[in-house]
């Protein structure tokens, strides 16, 4: 039986896994849009709309947390310029629109970005 199967692996262990989230949602944050694979994009947007709604708190636990999720004070600084864009959006800061098969690769692959 698969019981706690509810987070994706994306074929790494966790501390893996976690620094590829953290590295894509630096990129995703700075860049407002990348392209990744479908099962990639799909662990991302969970995270980095979080993160998002954090930064619309704008306490010091928050922003706390966020340093600690993200590492970079650049990235903070433009997560907060999200928030204020999202400040009465009640969550959904990001789609996901599915690009399919590139070229020879066996995955789908799907492009992240912030709703405008």
């Amino acid at each position: 039986m698969r019981h706690h199967d509810r987070n994706r692996k994306l074929g790494r262990e966790k501390r893996q896994r976690s620094v590829l989230i953290r590295n894509l949602a630096r990129s995703l944050i700075l860049n407002e849009g990348i392209t990744t694979t479908a099962a990639k994009a799909k662990a991302l947007r969970s995270f980095v709309e979080r993160l998002v709604t954090r930064a619309k708190k704008n306490t010091l636990a928050s922003t706390r947390t966020i340093a600690t999720r993200l590492r970079s004070p650049e990235t903070d600084k433009k997560l907060k310029e999200l928030a204020t864009r999202y400040g009465k959006r009640a969550g959904g800061y990001t789609r996901i629109v599915r690009l399919g098969r590139v070229g020879k690769r066996v995955g789908e692959m799907s492009r992240i970005e912030f709703i405008k």
